[in-house]
C-alpha cells in the first residue's frame, strides 16, 4: 500500500440549523484511505455515515447544514475550499458514489443506457457510437444479462439486482479513484448481495481504485474491506484492520454491532441489544436441542390452524401488444401445514413467491387453484361477513410501517379504527386504554398515542405497525419482511418482541425473509420457495445444518458470517 494518502480527514465537525438552533451532528472524526484500499464505515442510522460521505461529495443541503471545522484532503487538496464548480467537474470523474436506492436515484423516465451515458457526456468527448459502445461494455462488466435489452429498458423493467449493477455501471464510467457505496445492498437478497459484493471486490481489484463501503451490518463488512471504522452518534468510537476487530473488538458499541446479529450456531434465548452491551447485561441464556425437541412434541400434536393444499396462483403476461397472454404461476402447487403457537419461516430470493403465498392467505390476492384451510374451513370462497370476521383472526406486519400507516391519523387512532370496525372495546375510553397499555407493551408510551408516523423513527414505526396488529387480538400473523429495512440492533429488539409477545398471547407467525440467518432463529419449521414451488421443507436446524437441495446450499452459502 503506498504511503500517500488518497483522502485525509481530519478534525471534521458539521452541524445541521433547524430555526437558528444549532446541532452537531459529526463530532471531529478523522480517519483516511489509501489508493487501492477498501475501508468500511458502519455504524447504524444516525450515527452520521451517510453525512460524512454527502460532505466528500460537497453534496451538504447548504441552507441546514455547515461545515464547521476540519480539513478534507483529497489527492493534497482541500475539498472544503472548493466552488460548487469545482465540484462539479470532480464528482463522477474523481470520486463517484452508489445510492442505497437505485429506484429512487435513477431517472424512471430515461432509458438505462441513456443515464449511463449523460455521465459520460459530462466529463468526455465522444462520438454517439462510442458512448454506446463504452455503455455496453460497462454493462458486460457489471455482469448485467444482456446488456443491449437493458441498454433500452427503463428502471421499472429491470430487477432490484439490476439497478443497482446500473448504478455501479454509472459510478465507475469514468474511472474514479475513490468510490463511495453507501449501503449498496441493503434491501437486496442475500445472494444478489453476496453477487454485487464479489463484483465490487472484481472491480476493484481490476481498475485499483479506493472504496469507502458503508452498511449497518459488520458481518457484510467483513468479507469486502481492508480497514474499518466504527461510528456511534457522530463520533468514530474505534478503527482498525478487519480482522482486528472483528477478533478483538474494544469499544462496547462495536461488540453491540457483532453480537446483536442472530448466530447460526445456536440459538440464544434473546438476542442482544444495543442497550444491553453498553450497560453489560447481556442475557447468556441458549435455547438448547432438547428445549425445542420438548416444545416441537407438543406444538405437532395438535390439530392444524391452517392447510394449505396445493395452492396454485396464476397470472397473464403478455409479451407484447399482437402477442398471445401467457400464464405465469408465481405459486405453483403448495402445501404445508402450520400450528397453534407455531413460527413457520418462509425464505427464498425476491419472485419466488412468498408475498404472493402470503396475500393469498390473507384473501388479499385469491388463490387460482387449491384450498387454504383455516381451523378446518376453506376460506378461499367465504362471503363478505365471514370475510370481515376472518380479516380479524388473519393479520400481518408489512415490511415498511411509514408507507401502511395514514401519515394523517396519529397513531393513536390508527391503532384504534380497525378495532371499532372489529367491535373490540364496549367504548372508545375503553379503547384508548388498551391501546396505550400495548403500545408500551411494545416499548413505546402514553404519548406516543397523539404523535404522527413521521415523528418516530423506522424501529419505533415497526413497533407501532406491531402495535396495531396486535390490538385485533389476532390467531396468525403474517410477517412480511418485518424487520429486513432495520438496524441490526432494532431488529434484535423488534425479534425479541415478537417472541415475546407470542409467548403471552399465543400467537402463530408465518415468517417471511429473504435473511435465513434471522429465520432460523425465529422459525420452528422452514419452508424454502424457487420460482413458486416448494424446494425444502423441515426443521429450521435440520434444514441449516444439512441442507437437500443445491438451491438451499447456495442461499446458506451466501449468509455473511463475519470472520
Amino acid at each position: 500500500m503506498a504511503n500517500e494518502k488518497l483522502l485525509d480527514v481530519k478534525g471534521l465537525r458539521i452541524s445541521f440549523y433547524k430555526d437558528q438552533i444549532e446541532n452537531e451532528i459529526i463530532k471531529n472524526i478523522s480517519f483516511s484511505i489509501y489508493p487501492n484500499e477498501i475501508v468500511a464505515v458502519v455504524g447504524e442510522s444516525g450515527s452520521g455515515k451517510s453525512i460524512s460521505s454527502l460532505a466528500l461529495m460537497g453534496l451538504l443541503p447548504k441552507q441546514i447544514s455547515k461545515i464547521t471545522s476540519g480539513s478534507i484532503f483529497f489527492e493534497g487538496e482541500n475539498l472544503i475550499d472548493k466552488s460548487e464548480k469545482e465540484f462539479q467537474s470532480l464528482r463522477g470523474k474523481e470520486i463517484a458514489m452508489i445510492f442505497q436506492e437505485p429506484m429512487s436515484s435513477l431517472n424512471p423516465s430515461m432509458r438505462c443506457g441513456r443515464q449511463v451515458e449523460e455521465i459520460l457526456k459530462q466529463h468526455f468527448k465522444l462520438s454517439t457510437s462510442a458512448l454506446k459502445s463504452e455503455v455496453l461494455s460497462l454493462f458486460e462488466k457489471v455482469k448485467l444479462p444482456k446488456p443491449e435489452r437493458i441498454y433500452k429498458a427503463y428502471p421499472h423493467e429491470i430487477s432490484g439486482g439490476q439497478k443497482q449493477r446500473v448504478m455501479i455501471a454509472m459510478a465507475i464510467a469514468c474511472k474514479p479513484k475513490l468510490l463511495i457505496a453507501d449501503e449498496p445492498t441493503t434491501a437486496l437478497d442475500v445472494t444478489v448481495q453476496k453477487e454485487i459484493l464479489e463484483l465490487l471486490k472484481t472491480i476493484q481489484i481490476e481498475t485499483k481504485m479506493s472504496v469507502l463501503f458503508i452498511s449497518h451490518d459488520l458481518s457484510l463488512v467483513s468479507e469486502l474491506a481492508d480497514r474499518v471504522l466504527v461510528m456511534y452518534k457522530g463520533e468514530i468510537v474505534e478503527q482498525d484492520t478487519t480482522e482486528t476487530i472483528f477478533k478483538h473488538p474494544k469499544n462496547n458499541y462495536t461488540k453491540a454491532l457483532i453480537g446483536a446479529r442472530p448466530s447460526t450456531d445456536f440459538r440464544l434465548a434473546q438476542l442482544p441489544t444495543i442497550s444491553d452491551f453498553m450497560t453489560d447485561s447481556v442475557n447468556k441464556a441458549i435455547v438448547t436441542d432438547a428445549d425445542r425437541t420438548e416444545n416441537h412434541k407438543k406444538l405437532y400434536a395438535q390439530t392444524p390452524l391452517l392447510e394449505v393444499v396445493d395452492v396454485e396462483k396464476s397470472y397473464l403476461s403478455k409479451t407484447g401488444w399482437f402477442s398471445k397472454p401467457e400464464t405465469f404461476n408465481a405459486v405453483d402447487g403448495v402445501s404445508f401445514k402450520v400450528y397453534p403457537g407455531e413460527t413457520l419461516g418462509l425464505v427464498g430470493e425476491s419472485g419466488c413467491g412468498k408475498s404472493t403465498l402470503g396475500n393469498a392467505i390473507l384473501q388479499l390476492d385469491k388463490a387460482t387453484n387449491g384450498q387454504i384451510l383455516y381451523k378446518g374451513k376453506d376460506i378461499t370462497n367465504l362471503k363478505t361477513s365471514e370475510m370481515r370476521a376472518l380479516r380479524k383472526d388473519i393479520q400481518i406486519i408489512f415490511q415498511d410501517p411509514f408507507a401502511s400507516l395514514n401519515p394523517r391519523l396519529t397513531v393513536g387512532n390508527a391503532i384504534l379504527e380497525p378495532m371499532k370496525v372489529h367491535k373490540i372495546g364496549t367504548s372508545n375510553k375503553v379503547r384508548k386504554e388498551k391501546v396505550i397499555a400495548i403500545l408500551e407493551k411494545v416499548g413505546l408510551d402514553a404519548s406516543a398515542f397523539d404523535r404522527y408516523p413521521h415523528e418516530f423513527s423506522g424501529g419505533q414505526r415497526q413497533r407501532v405497525g406491531i402495535a396495531r396488529t396486535i390490538a385485533l387480538e389476532p390467531q396468525l400473523i403474517i410477517c412480511d419482511e418485518s424487520v429486513s429495512a432495520l438496524d441490526i440492533s432494532v431488529q434484535a429488539q423488534v425479534l425479541n418482541l415478537l417472541n415475546t409477545l407470542k409467548a403471552q398471547f399465543g400467537f402463530t407467525y408465518i415468517f417471511i425473509s429473504h435473511d435465513l440467518a434471522v429465520v432460523k432463529y425465529m422459525a420452528d419449521q422452514l419452508l424454502v420457495m424457487n420460482k413458486g414451488k416448494i424446494e425444502e421443507i423441515g426443521d429450521a436446524d435440520i434444514i441449516y445444518t444439512s441442507p437437500k437441495q443445491d438451491y438451499t446450499k447456495k442461499l446458506i452459502h451466501a449468509i455473511p458470517k463475519g470472520l
